[in-house]
């Protein structure tokens, strides 16, 4: 969580993101996520849909700072993924024009309609 935080204010790139950091001068919003578990020494895919499925699931009730929590898709696959910090906040890379920063999902009506659920990467 720490290293997607240290992101803030960097701007929304599509592809953008690696283990090492952001490419092409930033990050999407799955890029952002493998970044910050990499530097837990974590290696995740650069896809929300298989993030999705990296590690074991956390109910909203028992979120850590860390946690990816995922948004959208219907009944495919996920479409947007943040790092959950505390008290119902994410930090993510929201869309095109826009810039990494912190939502609160919990609050936000379009988040909290979409809210698809959390996932605590790792070994399962």
């Amino acid at each position: 969580m720490a290293a997607a935080l240290r992101h803030v204010g960097r701007p929304y790139v599509w592809g953008g993101g690696s283990g090492a950091g952001p490419t092409g001068g930033g990050f999407d919003c799955s890029g952002l996520a493998l970044h910050a578990w990499s530097r837990a020494g974590v290696t995740l895919t650069h896809y929300t849909g298989s993030q999705f499925r990296q590690g074991h699931r956390v109910p909203l009730s028992r979120l850590r700072a860390g946690d990816l929590v995922f948004f959208g898709g219907g009944t495919g696959d996920p479409t947007h993924v943040g790092v959950y910090v505390k008290n119902g906040v994410m930090v993510h890379a929201p869309k095109t024009g826009d810039v990494v920063k912190l939502t609160n999902f919990t609050a936000s009506p379009y988040y909290r309609a979409r809210y698809r659920g959390a996932v605590r990467p790792g070994p399962r």
